[in-house]
């Protein structure tokens, strides 16, 4: 039997090969996400240690900066100071002790625009020796910076922007621009600037100054003299550093695995994700496998039975059939796992190209991704011809005297229709339920509920095809004439080969489809925020996340054009033990440039010193207009707040809104995170001209319309969804070589019969017209099924995220969708190509004789 199922693996490889290059495509995906987040993680892991080799000890200050947000801390807290620094260099274990500071710098290039808008540009500080060099920053050209005007920028960096020793640049920190001369450009082995980022040094003075205070570091790094351990010198540094909240020091081993450890818990998320996709590619796989070994076993009908005839046990078989799927399981995943390590090799040169050079320093094939790629894809092969080798022991040996078709048994389809109906039933009713919940209850049922619609709607699909693709058999008719009567007759002949064909295409297109209508309700309700719920011009922004300097709030007030403007103050309050977002905004003016929908209650409250709070939290809170609450404020403060409104919820307004100057004096610092203008002729481009020459024309600065607040929220969205069409797209590959290899070898199957329509007069042209129509209705067919699941999932994803998003409500892209139906019906008639020319050119009187 071992020689026959390698027999039967040679001789049928022709038909094997679509199958094999599925298992293939679908290991080398598993291979070359296993092989690329190794190599990358095993990179950043190299880089991070060799930053922390002359580290013994570093003692930092959490609490250390500038105030970038709302604290949740109160009070003061101990700080490293030059005192601190002089104390840990004097203990006998020290052999070195350096001071560091570090913050954003937003550096321009030549043009005018951020370097590293990725957010990876900062800055820190030049700490001489007493030979006036810095041994973590040697320079190549120049000196360090002296004084306030000057700083030393990276090596890469001057060399991709062309900046020499002496240029004048401009940049910003959290202010106005500053023009700044390079002094001089150094080299670094900073993970951070091989990655792509960019890094400027000050003088030790400046630094403190834009980043802290005068005299405050935000870390201090010790080496230990030889003979101390790391261990003995943390012991020395905590008897002498200062004890309060925010301090910690750690060795240079312990930074490493923590450093380690956040590093593969972040590619263990994006391995997760990438090995996700991977999987619904084979599960498209197992359809393909499937249906091929199905048809395979119905041609060999008579052989199987002779082997039984001459005394061949139904076990026999069975194993025969699983050692030609393990044949080809095997070969395939070799194959594949070639495949996968040189795709892990072309992402990572990938990344070389798109500035970073982390990922690109080693290639680690593991142990584990050799065994995981052979054994996944040898068990996908072997488990998705289970079926087919238990249908092929159960031929009789009478069935050698028989024709090679064997049609379903109606009992069988009963019972499939039957299991079917039960587990559409069961997941749409969980989908429906788990719609109208919150929370991780709603997740699961929907989850859940969607597996079991899918497979339901799988195992429904041969007694969906009949009267669906009935509908169409006018249409053929009337514009096709007998290869299109033919083509639909061929396409629910055998309603099973159908529905394996068309499922393996409706895998790919119902979750295209559902992302596609979560991605326009998106859209949609973004779109409906901004339009409905902002009435400012322009709104102004720092990049990055960056907070907009109160300095820069009275130019801002004060240009030509602006006829009333405000910030929005983000700070987070606290009531009843949770935390609620609230934006300070200018009472006066805050009705000219924002319109949240109130569903109780006036804006005019916020001039009165009251809260407006969202609809959500209302609820949550069981709060009415008129309600005293008591909140806890950022500065530790607390007081009770009136409700003076609530709106419908809106991430453009946020939890809660209050007028500034009632939350202002309540707050450690403000946090401008936007402020919007509005103009006396609207959005014009002198004005928006007039706002950022307002700004000191500052490259970290962002004026934005309405339009480009709404461009920008929908390239975010039409990323993420690019992203997923890409790694659904090997699903779709393979679900096209399951159409090409049903078609292939049903043309064989039917040999004898396109001879006889042949004989009697149907011509080439008609012949491969026939096989063209029958591929592109059964493609059609999965495509209309996937496009009604997605729509049905996407329906019960909206409900499940309109807690989330503010006004968000199902949008049917109905262009979009109609485009996926009619793309599947051209991949279905290019599929056909090569099998409708193979039927055209057989041999008339050679298919007649066929056996």
């Amino acid at each position: 039997m071992y020689r026959t199922a390698l027999r039967n693996v040679l001789a049928h490889k022709g038909r094997l090969l679509m199958t094999m290059l599925a298992v293939l495509l679908g290991t080398a995906f598993v291979a070359g996400t296993m092989v690329f987040s190794d190599s990358v993680g095993q990179s950043f892991k190299d880089s991070i240690s060799s930053s922390y080799t002359n580290i013994s000890v570093q003692v930092s200050d959490t609490h250390a900066g500038v105030d970038t947000g709302p604290k949740d801390h109160t009070g003061t807290h101990a700080m490293l100071t030059g005192s601190t620094l002089r104390d840990i260099a004097a203990l006998p274990g020290t052999a070195t002790a350096r001071g560091t500071v570090s913050g954003f710098a937003g550096l321009s290039d030549p043009h005018g625009n951020l370097i590293g808008s990725r957010g990876n540009t900062y800055g820190g500080n030049w700490v001489p020796g007493n030979d006036g060099q810095d041994a973590k920053y040697p320079m190549a050209q120049g000196t360090g910076p002296t004084d306030a005007h000057g700083i030393a920028i990276d090596q890469k960096t001057a060399k991709d922007n062309n900046f020499k020793v002496g240029d004048t640049v401009r940049m910003a920190v959290n202010g106005p621009v500053m023009q700044m001369t390079v002094t001089g450009v150094f080299s670094t082995d900073d993970p951070q600037v091989k990655a792509g980022g960019s890094l400027v040094l000050f003088d030790n003075a400046t630094a403190q100054s834009l980043y802290l205070k005068p005299g405050q570091y935000g870390s201090i790094e010790a080496t230990a003299k030889p003979g101390t351990t790391q261990d003995q010198l943390l012991s020395e540094i905590k008897q002498v550093v200062p004890h309060g909240q925010g301090i910690n020091a750690e060795t240079g081993a312990q930074l490493t695995a923590d450093q380690a450890s956040m590093i593969q818990t972040a590619m263990s998320g994006m391995r997760t994700a990438l090995l996700a996709f991977a999987g619904i590619a084979l599960f498209v796989g197992i359809f393909l496998i499937s249906n091929t070994f199905t048809m395979l076993i119905a041609q060999r009908t008579r052989e199987l039975a002779l082997m039984r005839a001459i005394g061949a046990s139904r076990r026999q078989i069975t194993y025969s059939v699983l050692l030609e799927a393990l044949f080809v399981g095997i070969s395939a995943s070799v194959v594949g796992l070639a495949a996968g390590i040189g795709i892990g090799r072309g992402m990572q040169s990938l990344m070389g190209s798109m500035g970073s050079q982390i990922s690109a320093s080693t290639l680690v094939i593991s142990p584990t991704t050799v065994v995981a790629t052979l054994l996944t894809g040898v068990l996908v092969t072997v488990m998705a011809a289970l079926l087919p080798s238990i249908r092929a022991s159960r031929v009789a040996p009478v069935a050698a005297m028989r024709s090679n078709d064997a049609p379903a048994t109606q009992k069988s389809l009963i019972v499939r229709n039957t299991i079917g109906l039960a587990l559409a039933g069961l997941g749409l009713a969980a989908v429906v339920l788990g719609a109208g919940k919150s929370g991780s209850t709603g997740q699961t049922l929907v989850g859940a509920g969607a597996v079991f619609t899918l497979v339901g709607v799988f195992v429904l699909t041969p007694l969906l095809s009949r009267p669906v693709i009935a509908l169409v058999g006018p249409l053929y008719a009337r514009l096709f004439g007998i290869s299109g009567t033919l083509a639909r007759q061929n396409a629910v002949r055998n309603p099973r080969r159908t529905a394996a064909t068309a499922s393996a295409l409706t895998i790919g297109v119902t979750l295209i489809s559902a992302l596609t209508v979560i991605g326009a309700s998106m859209n949609h309700a973004i779109d409906k925020q901004v339009t409905q719920g902002m009435r400012a011009d322009y709104a102004i922004s720092a990049m990055l996340s960056q907070p907009i300097s109160p300095a820069l709030l009275p130019a801002i007030a004060g240009t030509p054009g602006v006829t009333a403007s405000s910030v929005l103050d983000q700070q987070d309050l606290t009531v009843n033990g949770a935390d609620l977002s609230v934006t300070g905004v200018n009472a006066a003016g805050a009705d000219q440039l924002m319109t949240p929908q109130m569903v109780s209650g006036s804006m005019a409250a916020l001039g009165q010193g009251q809260i407006l709070v969202d609809q959500e939290h209302a609820t949550k809170g069981h709060w009415t207009v008129g309600s005293s609450i008591l909140v806890s404020y950022p500065n530790g403060s607390s007081g009770q707040v009136t409700v003076g409104g609530i709106y419908q919820n809106s991430d453009l307004m946020g939890q809660a809104l209050m007028g500034e100057a009632a939350l202002s004096p309540h707050t450690n610092a403000p946090y401008y995170g936007d402020v919007l203008v509005k103009g006396g002729s609207g959005a014009t481009p002198q004005l928006r001209q007039a706002l950022k020459d307002a700004t000191g024309d500052n490259p970290l600065i962002k004026v934005d319309s309405q339009q480009d607040i709404r461009d920008q929220f929908s390239s975010k969205i039409s990323l993420m969804l690019n992203v997923m069409y890409g790694l659904l797209g090997m699903a779709v590959i393979i679900a096209i070589l399951g159409v090409v290899n049903t078609l292939a070898m049903s043309v064989f199957e039917r040999k004898r019969e396109i001879g006889m329509l042949r004989a009697i007069g149907l011509d080439r042209r008609g012949i491969k017209r026939m096989v063209r129509l029958e591929s592109v209705v059964i493609a059609s067919f999965g495509a209309v099924l996937g496009v009604a699941i997605g729509g049905f999932l996407a329906w019960a994803a909206v409900r499940l995220l309109g807690s989330a998003v503010g006004g968000l409500t199902t949008t049917l892209p109905y262009g979009q969708l109609a485009a996926y139906v009619a793309g599947a019906a051209l991949i279905g008639l290019m599929a056909a190509l090569w099998p409708a020319r193979r039927a055209a050119r057989l041999d008339i009187l050679g298919s007649i004789a066929t056996d």
